[in-house]
């Protein structure tokens, strides 16, 4: 079609559309201003009776005794061209003038019989029109025909293997990586996961040096299974094990083996192994495998003939049939390692479960060091630091601050990336955008005040509560305020922390009760977080006396008891009542740490009235350091002394230095 160039002239480039369009201009000329209109006018009986009196009628043609064709005599159809009649103005000048229906032969001939003195000689033809009938016949099975065409072209571009065609339509669909190519990722472009790169590094080192495995008889396993949390760097994993190996890695996803037609995952499969075995020694990289290779027989809307399941028997018998894939080692990626098949899980096909976590404090501040390379920054920007605002968070997620804390700053016409912007942008993937304009009556906003400060309070003086970071009222999300805290990583949570954890949560709660004496629906998420915990500390971790030490967690996701409780009816009281209990207890310490500390919690909460947020150090300065802040200053000065002592020597009693 037309494009328009750069210095404003129209450039016209012919294309097949150019000749589709003349080729039907032409036609509707040809139809409007060509050959005159040779086809006869429809008419009645009664006009031409009335031509037939006039002795204007030549002869009559009846067609397959159902329609008569009226021929003229010559020189009458000028006649009636030229008249005012618009109907007759089209009428031809050779051939059938008019054509009209006689309904049956007897008819018509009864009605020319009564017509006196006419010379009028009447024909009767018989007009086979097969041809016509059966393109009217076939008209809709072109239709349908055309339509599934069309729709088997558009599935197989979209479907289809590298031809696009539908014979391809089984053909592997996967991302190669060469091994040549310029920009390889190694294990120097990802950060953390030490303890993943240790175990993986095996199959690297095979890749490289095979034969000292080989001569002392040694098979490397063949799969290898990369299991965690999204956004922890399982894929990118693997392409640095396909750039250290400097081998081939062919990428795919399970969904793509997933298909409407019957036995085109299968196929797929077969392909994609045949591709492997070409480019041996290769990676071979299946992500989200969790679309083919749930477990069988569990879904009960599903027979045996199942096509996911057929996709999986194939992958199985790729993996470990009787053929061999020498030098071909499959990789998958999935976060839900407990729905896999067992069969795919045993050894000779995914020998090794590699977990890939969320990275610690140290593997943090690694990956934010990765993200913020191209980012113009602040030079006094503390990378610790932001290490350790961000505990539980992915290596995706803080690439998703570090573009959050770019955007904040452009936003604010900034010249570099400061500590406040990092802080915006996780405040803001947290809690979410700030609503400053939420309408919030004066009463309502005083509840929230007095709500926060209940939790900031609580928090702050029990000992093993998660410590402060930041309190404010103004709505974020769906959360008409919010409390930031920095929990410790630790491995092991005692029943003294999950106690103080479940006050804390339900200090907003009591602080609402005893200031204002009413409760409100503002602490939903609360007991909704709190009746969880608590069922968990009963149910899971055996922490109740009464119910014992028994766990009811399944930890496989494949229990068979899956609408059934694993316990009695007795049992599930006595839960419940333990729940209760422990809810309560933790409620009666938030009402008993508020009491105590009434005119600590009314400064605060006039405090975020009036600053809308509150900071660490405004609640230190409030109710001063905490007991365990105290605990570990103290311990870290006594053994400052101690090292002190020991550099200068013991000590005696009057003070002076003891010789050696």
């Amino acid at each position: 079609m037309a494009k328009k160039r750069n210095n404003g002239k129209v450039n016209l480039r012919p294309t097949i559309m150019w000749f589709w369009a003349l080729i039907a201009v032409s036609i509707i000329v040809l139809s409007l201003f060509g050959r005159e209109n040779a086809d006869p006018i429809p008419s009645n009986w009664n006009t031409v009776e009335k031509m037939i009196r006039e002795g204007e009628v030549e002869k009559i043609v009846v067609v397959n005794r159902e329609t008569a064709q009226v021929y003229l005599k010559k020189g009458v159809a000028d006649k009636y061209r030229n008249s005012t009649d618009k109907a007759l103005n089209r009428m031809p000048r050779n051939g059938a003038q008019m054509i009209f229906t006689i309904g049956s032969v007897d008819s018509f001939e009864g009605k020319l019989a009564a017509v006196a003195d006419n010379d009028v000689t009447v024909e009767y033809e018989m007009n086979d029109n097969g041809w016509t009938n059966m393109l009217i016949s076939l008209l809709p099975w072109i239709f349908f025909i055309g339509i599934w065409i069309f729709m088997m072209r558009s599935m197989s571009r979209g479907a289809g293997g590298a031809g696009g065609g539908i014979m391809n339509v089984g053909k592997a669909k996967a991302q190669e990586f060469d091994k040549n190519a310029s920009k390889r990722v190694t294990f120097k472009d990802v950060a953390g996961l030490e303890e993943a790169k240790v175990e993986i590094m095996e199959i690297v080192d095979f890749l490289k040096n095979k034969n000292k495995y080989i001569e002392l008889g040694a098979k490397i396993p063949k799969g290898a299974l990369l299991v965690g949390p999204p956004g922890t760097g399982k894929t990118l994993l693997a392409k640095a094990v396909a750039g250290e190996a400097n081998v081939p890695f062919l990428s795919i996803s399970g969904s793509d083996f997933v298909e409407m037609f019957v036995g085109v995952g299968a196929s797929r499969v077969r392909d994609l192994f045949e591709q492997a075995k070409r480019k041996a020694p290769c990676i071979l990289f299946i992500d989200e495998i969790d679309a083919i290779g749930r477990a069988r027989g569990k879904n009960a809307g599903f027979s045996g003939n199942d096509e996911r399941e057929n996709t999986l028997n194939q992958l199985l018998t790729e993996m470990d049939g009787f053929q061999t894939n020498t030098g071909v080692i499959v990789l998958a990626a999935t976060n839900r390692a407990d729905i896999l098949d067992k069969a795919l899980m045993r050894a000779g096909r995914f020998d090794r479960q590699i977990e890939v976590g969320l990275p610690d404090v140290k593997e943090r501040e690694e990956i934010f060091n990765v993200h913020l390379r191209p980012l113009k920054l602040d030079p006094q920007l503390d990378r610790e630091f932001l290490a350790k605002q961000t505990p539980g968070f992915s290596g995706a997620d803080i690439a998703n601050v570090c573009n959050e804390a770019a955007l904040i700053a452009a936003r604010h016409n900034k010249k570099f990336i400061s500590k406040e912007d990092f802080l915006s942008a996780i405040d803001r993937i947290i809690g979410g955008l700030e609503r400053r304009n939420k309408i919030i009556t004066d009463e309502e906003k005083r509840t929230i005040a007095y709500h926060e400060a209940g939790h900031a309070t609580v928090s702050w003086i029990l000992e093993n509560a998660n410590p402060l970071i930041k309190v404010t009222i103004i709505p974020r999300g769906k959360a008409l305020g919010a409390a930031w805290y920095l929990p410790e990583e630790r491995q092991i949570t005692t029943r003294e922390h999950l106690l103080d954890e479940l006050a804390a949560t339900l200090g907003g709660r009591a602080s609402e009760e005893l200031t204002f004496g009413h409760l409100s629906t503002g602490a939903l998420n609360d007991l909704e977080r709190v009746t969880k915990q608590a069922y968990a500390m009963v149910a899971y971790y055996g922490m109740s006396e009464k119910v014992g030490t028994i766990s009811y967690y399944d930890s496989t996701g494949q229990s068979d008891m899956a609408f059934t409780k694993p316990y009695s009816e007795r049992t599930a009281q006595e839960i419940d009542y333990e729940v209760k209990s422990l809810i309560d207890k933790a409620y009666a310490m938030a009402k008993e740490v508020l009491v105590e500390h009434r005119d600590g919690l009314r400064e605060l909460a006039e405090l975020l009235l009036a600053r809308e947020v509150v900071f660490t150090e405004d609640v230190e300065r409030i109710f001063g350091k905490r007991r365990k802040d105290i605990l570990r200053e103290r311990k870290e000065a006594e053994a400052r002394s101690e090292k002190t002592g020991d550099e200068n020597g013991p000590v005696s009693e009057s003070g002076q230095k003891e010789g050696n």
